[in-house]
């Protein structure tokens, strides 16, 4: 049983242990052959005739992942088709051209494996985790999947109860309907476009179609607590501006750096700590895209304080802009950009977002020796130069509470 197993697994490390006490721990155990290991391996990155663009890293590794990348995002809906990208989504475990939406996820299951689809504003990525020697058979479902889908008009038909409920989640998280809003506010392009389904679309979207001003938006609830987003226009992904916001997010503070630890070293938290005692969380945000991005801050807070968080949070951009950051501040703040980089890239799910992604948008793939470098090369101005872009540039807000006490985005 389960039980019995468990202990059992512990039974032999402690066994380990005991027979190893007796040696130094430099001294390799008798009868085991030293194996030299694998030479390291550089993503390689090739585009084909076609036009598609193939990345592949070998990192010998027993599990296999491999995911399409597909410009296929929210940006890319039009007036008459507004969350078909939601639908399509959802639509992956549907009848292929090669196999049923039963053969399909008992074929997965099988194998052990797993196939999941997410989705951006910009792309759509179908992804496969599988053993090694099931590649083969499951990168035929991955193909099938996201090639070769049908679309049969009852089966899209009978996603819209899924839609409602995968919407209804959503929205029950304060932080996804707030950005949410703050895109919508923020762009007058498609990037306004939601990640969801529009009440009016719900049910409305057939199988066929499956196949920068200052703004402020404000929704008031009943709720103690407000949300709130205030935006500017960032940098592009990709770009040098980019990571000069990456280093000045940081010097803000983006989370605490002690788990379960207050975020002390903040100097967002550092300013709003000094204008209300209530309890609070104060944030910095960088949000690229292949041609724009968004920087600002996020404050969550009681309602009674909401404008005095709001406006501490802003004044500390502020003073950055106005020469308040030493060299040391940019120094640690670029070593927690290029530590946060590096250990993301230790989990093969975010190394496959990273690395399709970037193939998505320029079919080459720049290595993390380069990233780093580039991050190295951030100056104190080039901080500076970000944060005024924020503090001089149009802002849109998004905030989601009780508005009792929460100030426009004229009044910031």
């Amino acid at each position: 049983d389960t039980v019995s197993i468990k202990y059992y697994h512990f039974l032999q490390r402690r066994c380990y242990a005991a027979a190893r006490r007796s040696q130094d721990l430099t001294v390799p155990l008798a009868g085991h052959k030293t194996v030299a290991p694998f030479p390291p391996q550089n993503v390689q990155v090739s585009k084909l005739p076609n036009g598609l663009v193939v990345a592949s890293l070998e990192n010998y590794s027993p599990l296999s992942r491999v995911g399409v990348f597909v410009k296929a995002g929210s940006r890319y809906e039009t007036a008459e088709n507004q969350g078909v990208s939601h639908v399509l989504r959802l639509a992956a475990n549907l009848t292929t051209k090669g196999a049923s939406a039963f053969k399909i996820c008992r074929g997965v299951e099988a194998l052990g494996g797993s196939l999941t689809v997410t989705s951006t504003r910009e792309t759509m990525v179908y992804t496969v985790d599988c053993l090694r020697e099931h590649l083969d058979s499951l990168t035929e479902y991955l193909g099938d999947v996201s090639t070769a889908q049908e679309f049969r008009p009852w089966e899209v038909s009978e996603l819209v109860s899924r839609v409602k409920i995968d919407k209804a989640v959503a929205q029950q998280c304060p932080q996804t309907g707030v950005f949410e809003k703050l895109h919508e506010a923020a762009y007058k392009n498609a990037l306004s476009n939601s990640l969801y389904c529009p009440d009016h679309m719900v049910g409305h979207i057939s199988a066929n179609q499956v196949r920068g001003s200052s703004k402020a938006r404000r929704f008031h609830t009943n709720d103690d607590l407000v949300h709130a987003l205030i935006a500017s226009e960032g940098a592009a992904n990709g770009s040098a501006q980019a990571n000069a916001f990456s280093v000045l997010q940081r010097i803000l503070g983006s989370g605490p750096r002690v788990k379960r630890g207050s975020n002390i070293t903040s100097k967002l938290c550092q300013g709003v700590a000094k204008a209300t005692a209530d309890p609070f969380d104060a944030t910095a945000f960088s949000l690229s895209y292949s041609d724009s991005g968004l920087f600002g801050i996020y404050t969550v807070t009681q309602a009674g304080s909401a404008r005095e968080v709001i406006n501490a949070a802003v004044a500390q951009v502020r003073g950055v802009a106005e020469g308040n950051v030493s060299e040391a501040d940019v120094t640690a703040a670029k070593n927690q950009v290029k530590t946060e980089y590096l250990m993301l890239m230790e989990n093969s799910e975010v190394m496959l977002e990273e690395v399709g992604a970037q193939a998505l948008a320029a079919a080459a793939y720049q290595q993390p020796d380069a990233v780093l470098q580039a991050v190295d090369a951030v100056t104190l101005d080039n901080v500076v130069k970000a944060a005024k872009t924020f503090v001089d540039g149009k802002k849109t807000m998004a905030a989601l509470g009780h508005h009792t006490n929460t100030p426009f985005v004229d009044e910031i």
